[in-house]
């Protein structure tokens, strides 16, 4: 049985420090929630109204602005569809990196990884004119295609000293008995690493749902418009008190509030792959 330390003897300053360390960490979280509750007198009153009478008109603005239901449908669609094809991609590459060695494998190794190093900005046109000859501009295939491949060379190189660790002389037994490589994969090799997997599952979701230029520059209609760009959209309006704040505010917490579900039950996941056991 796990037991917790005692707290005799602790040094009260250190706690004092994480606690104000926690609450600098939480502030921005509470004013933006704060600000999706408050209506816009309460937002722009001075002094701050720093607990306001909650309410959801901020929420229905929102709906009624934009179709918000769709672009997040958009949103889960495009991030969900990323995570798996960076993933898998990045884990059959890292695999082939980390097993097989032929000349001008590291070069390409690094070269993969140097294509991290490239602004997003200054692939846009390129990928443009890319994504116009396939056919795929303002669809979310088209989107997932294009942020798949910027996420591969991280995956890749995240997953790589996974894979290394699997010991050789398992999978050398599984070929003897007759395992194709298929099989090894799915039966030896996903399962030790599937904390990897998962954790990398998790970056590659948030990334894919917090971009922005791709569907901005790649999206025309709603069909394929995420709820990144739905901020720009909000940004066109005019108030009173200068520009929206309290519907971006709201559109903010509507973008948190999954990827706070996520962890929570991917944390679960990836602790049960943590604690399975040895390799047999």
């Amino acid at each position: 049985m796990i037991r917790l330390k005692s707290f005799q003897g602790a040094n009260p300053v250190r706690y004092l420090w994480l606690a104000i360390f926690t609450a600098i960490v939480l502030l921005p979280f509470y004013w933006l929630l704060k600000s999706a509750v408050s209506t816009p007198e309460q937002l722009f009153a001075l002094p701050p109204v720093h607990l306001p009478t909650p309410t959801l008109s901020n929420f229905n603005a929102l709906v009624e602005q934009v179709p918000f239901y769709r672009y997040l449908l958009n949103s889960l669609i495009f991030a969900t569809a990323t995570s798996i094809v960076s993933v898998v991609v990045g884990f059959l590459a890292a695999y082939a990196f980390a097993r097989i060695t032929f000349p001008g494998s590291e070069f390409l190794l690094w070269l993969l990884l140097l294509s991290m190093s490239l602004p997003e900005i200054a692939t846009v046109i390129p990928l443009y004119q890319i994504l116009s000859k396939l056919s795929l501009l303002d669809s979310l295939a088209g989107l997932t295609l294009v942020m798949g491949s910027v996420l591969v060379p991280f995956s890749v190189w995240m997953l790589i000293a996974f894979i290394k660790q699997v010991p050789y002389e398992i999978e050398e037994a599984a070929r003897i008995d007759g395992a194709s490589l298929p099989r090894i994969l799915w039966k030896i090799v996903v399962p030790v690493t599937w904390p990897a997997l998962a954790t990398m599952g998790i970056i590659n979701f948030v990334n894919a749902w917090n971009n922005l230029l791709y569907p901005l520059a790649f999206s025309v209609t709603p069909r394929s418009k995420t709820l990144s760009v739905a901020i720009t959209e909000i940004f066109v309006a005019q108030t009173p008190w200068g520009k929206p704040w309290n519907l971006v505010s709201a559109l903010g917490v509507a973008m948190v509030i999954p990827v706070i579900i996520l962890v929570i039950f991917a944390n679960k996941a990836i602790v049960q792959g943590l604690t399975r056991g040895a390799v047999k």
